[in-house]
C-alpha cells in the first residue's frame, strides 16, 4: 500500500576524532574540474572530474556517487546471496532468498512456460460479472495493482498512536498526472509509447490485434480521466486537504457504485467503521467511471494492470516491453541491466528485511552504529542552537520546536526486532510470478492486519540495506539504514570535514524535514496539530516561497524550469541540513582550525564533500521525468542553488559579486 510512503520525507558537540595519518581520506582531487572556477559553476568545479571519468553507462538513466554506493551494495548482496548455496533448510530465510534469486535467473524456463503463470488469473478476470468487480479490486489490492482506487493502513494523522484505513487514488501507469494532460513533444512521445505498450502486453497475453488496439485506447482514456481528477503535485503536499474522514455509511452514500462490503472482505478487513478518503475528487471520479464504463472496458483495464504488474516475471518478451516503456521511453536508458541485477532486486524488494537480516550480519560493524549515533547527537545540538537563535520565530513557537526536536526517535543501522517471514512460502517448483505474488500478498496482508492495532513505532519503513534515509512525521523519527553508512557518505577513516559535509548533511537534512513545509504541521507526538503562532507561520511561508522561487528560476532542460513548489520540502531539508552540519562541524577541532589538507581549507573540504555526494551524469529524458515526479531537486541544483544561501560558502572560495555563483546578501534565505 502506498499511503505510508506519502509521509516519508527522504533525503557536535563532541566530534569524531580522526588520526592525522588518515586526514587525506574523503575529498578526492580527481573529482574536480580545475578548468572551471568555483565562482562560475561550483557543481562543475567540484564534480566535473568525476563526471568525465564516469561517462553514463547505457543501462542507467542517471548514475552518480549515490548510485555508485548502490552498486557497491548490490555487489555485496550478490556475494551474500550466491554464497547461500542451494541446500538451505526448507522455510529458512536463506532458502527463500536464494530460491527466489535463482528463479529470476532462469529465463529459459520462463520462456518455455509462456503465459501459463497468468492464464488462470486472466481467465478469472475475463469471466467476471459486474457483481464480481469489487472482489476483483480487493484481490488485486493485495499486492498486485490498484485500478481506480487503492486502500491501506497507516497512523491516523491526528491521532498517531492509532492506525487508520485510508482510501487513496489508484496508481497511474505513467506515474504522474502531467503525462496524461500536458502536450509538449516529450510528454506526447511518452504517452504514445505508453499506449503502444498497453497494446503490446495485451497482444502478448492473447488479444487479437484490433481488440488490443481498442482496449489500449480505452485504458489510456480511463487513466486520463482519473489523472484529471487527481491533485496536482503541489496540492498533494498539503496533508490537511487529504484528511477527509468518512464513516462506512458515508462511503456507501457518497460512492454507491462501489460495493464496499465486498471490497473490504476481499482485502481481508472486518468491521470497518470509517476511513480517510485522501483525495475526494479522485474517489468521486473512480465512482463515476465504475458506474458508467462498460463491463468489458473495466475488465480490459484490470487485465492490463495485472499483466503490467507481472511483466517483469514472465517471458523475455514481456520484460523487454516493460523496459522499452518505463526505462527507454520514460528515462532514456538504452540497455537493460544484466539479469543478475534484475534478479537480485526481487528478493531485495519483496523479502527486504529478510535480506537485511542476512546483510547486517555480514557487512555492518557495530562501531559504525555507535559513531553514527554520536554524529546524530552533535547535529541535534546544532539544530537546537539554530532554533534558539532564529530572528524570525517567536519564543512560544521556538519552545514547541525544541520540544519536537528533543523528542525525535533515532533509528540507526537495523531494527531491534526482525520481521517474521515464516508465513511466506517460496517454492522452486512454483511459477516465479506465483512466488512473487505470494510475497507481495504477505506484505499487503501484514499492512492491512494493522488496522485496529496500535501503531508499531519500532517498525522500520526502509530495509537495512537501503541506500537512503528518512524522516517520518507520524512517528517523529529519523532513520539511517546501514546501507547508506558507507563511503562516500560515511567513512570512519576520513577527516571531519568530509564526514560532516556528507553524512552530516544527510543527518541534518532528515532532522530539518521535521520542520519543512509538510513536517512542521506535525507535533512532537506525530499528530497533525498546529503548534505555530499565526505570525510565525506567515513568516515561515514567506521564507519558503523565497527559497522555492530560487529553484523555480533554474532551467533543467530546453525551456523547462525546475518546480520549486513541488520540491519545497526537500529543498528546505537540503538548506537546513547544510547549515546545521556546518555549525556542528565548526565545533570540531578541524572545523575550528585552518590546517590545509591537500591544499584545501577545512571549510572548502566540507563543501567539496557535500558536492561530491551529488556528482552524476543523467539523460535528458530522465531530467524531464524527475522534474515531473521526483520531489527532490536535480543534483546540480541541490548543490548550486542550496549553497548560494550560505555566507560561509562565499568566504570559503572567495566568491565575489559578478561571478555566476554570487547571490547578493539580501537575496539569501535563512530558514533553519
Amino acid at each position: 500500500m502506498k499511503t505510508k510512503k506519502l509521509l516519508l520525507l527522504s533525503f557536535a558537540m563532541a566530534a569524531m576524532t580522526i588520526t592525522a595519518g588518515n586526514l587525506a581520506r574523503g575529498v578526492d582531487r580527481s573529482n574536480l574540474d580545475l578548468a572551471t572556477k568555483p565562482g562560475e559553476n561550483f557543481y562543475q568545479y567540484a564534480c566535473g572530474g568525476w563526471m568525465k571519468a564516469n561517462p553514463l553507462d547505457p543501462q542507467y538513466a542517471r548514475f552518480g556517487t549515490f548510485d555508485e554506493l548502490g552498486e557497491n551494495n548490490r555487489a555485496q548482496l550478490k556475494d551474500l546471496i550466491l554464497n547461500l548455496g542451494n541446500n538451505n533448510p526448507k522455510g529458512s530465510l536463506a532458502q527463500k532468498v536464494s530460491d527466489l534469486y535463482q528463479q529470476g535467473m532462469d529465463s529459459t524456463l520462463r520462456n518455455q512456460q509462456g503465459n501459463l503463470p497468468i492464464e488462470a488469473d486472466l481467465a478469472r478476470i475475463k469471466a467476471a460479472t459486474s457483481a464480481d468487480i469489487p472482489s476483483l479490486m480487493g484481490w488485486m489490492a493485495r499486492g498486485i495493482a490498484s485500478p481506480f482506487y487503492d486502500s491501506g493502513v497507516m497512523a491516523d494523522l491526528k491521532s498517531s498512536d492509532q492506525n487508520m484505513l485510508y482510501i487513496t487514488p489508484g496508481s497511474l501507469g505513467m506515474g504522474d498526472r502531467d503525462y496524461y494532460l500536458e502536450n509538449d513533444a516529450s510528454t506526447v512521445n511518452v504517452r504514445n509509447a505508453y499506449q503502444a505498450y498497453i497494446e503490446k502486453l495485451l497482444t502478448l497475453a492473447g488479444y487479437k490485434k484490433k481488440a488490443a488496439q481498442k482496449a489500449a485506447k480505452s485504458i489510456l482514456a480511463i487513466e486520463t480521466e482519473l489523472a484529471k481528477a487527481n491533485m496536482t503535485r503541489e496540492e498533494s503536499r498539503d496533508y490537511s486537504k487529504q484528511y477527509n474522514l468518512r464513516t462506512l455509511s458515508q462511503l456507501k452514500a457518497d460512492y454507491p457504485n462501489v460495493n464496499w462490503d465486498a471490497y473490504f472482505a476481499a482485502v481481508g478487513l472486518k468491521n470497518v467503521d470509517k476511513a480517510c478518503v485522501m483525495q475526494l475528487n479522485a474517489m468521486a471520479k473512480a465512482n463515476e467511471l465504475l458506474g458508467t464504463l462498460k463491463l468489458e472496458e473495466i475488465k480490459d483495464y484490470f487485465t492490463f494492470k495485472y499483466i503490467d504488474a507481472a511483466s517483469n516475471y514472465l517471458t523475455d518478451e514481456y520484460e523487454q516491453a516493460n523496459f522499452d516503456m518505463y526505462s527507454r521511453a520514460m528515462s532514456g536508458k538504452t540497455v537493460m541491466q544484466p539479469r543478475w541485477k534484475r534478479s537480485l532486486n526481487v528478493p531485495n524488494s519483496v523479502l527486504g528485511e529478510a535480506v537485511g537480516e542476512l546483510y547486517v550480519k555480514k557487512y555492518f560493524p557495530e562501531e559504525s552504529k555507535q559513531k553514527m549515533i554520536k554524529l546524530i547527537n552533535n547535529l541535534r545540538l546544532a539544530l537546537g542552537e539554530h532554533i534558539k537563535n532564529l530572528t524570525w520565530m517567536s519564543p512560544k513557537t521556538k519552545v514547541n520546536a525544541l520540544v519536537k526536536l528533543n523528542s525525535f526517535t533515532v533509528k540507526v543501522g537495523y531494527p531491534d526486532q526482525w520481521r517474521d517471514y515464516s508465513g511466506i512460502t517460496i517454492d522452486r517448483n512454483a511459477y516465479y510470478w506465483t512466488n512473487v505474488m505470494n510475497a507481495r500478498r504477505f506484505e499487503a496482508d501484514y499492512q492491512y492486519s494493522q488496522l485496529g492495532k496500535p501503531v508499531d513505532k519500532d517498525r522500520w519503513q526502509m530495509t537495512p540495506q537501503t541506500v537512503n534515509a528518512y524522516y517520518d512525521p507520524s512517528t517523529n523519527e529519523i532513520c539511517f539504514p546501514a546501507g547508506i553508512l558507507q563511503k562516500p557518505y560515511f567513512d570512519p577513516d576520513a577527516d571531519d570535514a568530509s564526514n560532516y559535509g556528507a553524512i552530516g548533511v544527510v543527518i541534518g537534512h532528515e532532522m530539518t524535514h521535521g520542520f519543512d513545509d509538510q513536517g512542521r504541521n506535525f507535533d512532537h507526538h506525530g499528530n497533525m496539530v498546529d503548534w505555530w503562532t499565526e505570525e510565525d507561520a506567515a513568516k515561515f511561508q514567506e521564507l519558503a516561497d523565497k527559497l522555492g522561487a530560487q529553484y523555480s528560476a533554474e532551467i533543467v532542460a530546453d525551456d523547462v524550469h525546475a518546480n520549486g513548489t513541488f520540491t519545497m520540502g526537500e529543498n528546505i531539508a537540503d538548506h537546513g541540513g547544510l547549515r546545521v552540519a556546518y555549525s556542528a562541524f565548526k565545533k570540531t577541532e578541524q572545523g575550528a582550525g585552518t590546517e590545509l589538507i591537500d591544499g584545501f581549507t577545512p571549510d572548502q573540504r566540507f563543501f567539496l564533500s557535500y558536492a561530491n555526494v551529488w556528482a552524476a551524469n543523467i539523460t535528458k529524458e530522465e531530467i524531464l521525468r524527475r522534474t515531473k515526479v521526483d520531489p527532490h531537486s536535480l543534483g546540480i541544483n541541490r548543490v548550486n542553488v542550496a549553497i548560494r544561501n550560505l555566507d560561509y560558502f562565499f568566504k570559503a572560495f572567495d566568491i565575489k559579486p559578478g561571478e555566476k555563483m554570487w547571490r547578493a546578501p539580501e537575496d539569501r534565505v535563512i530558514i533553519w
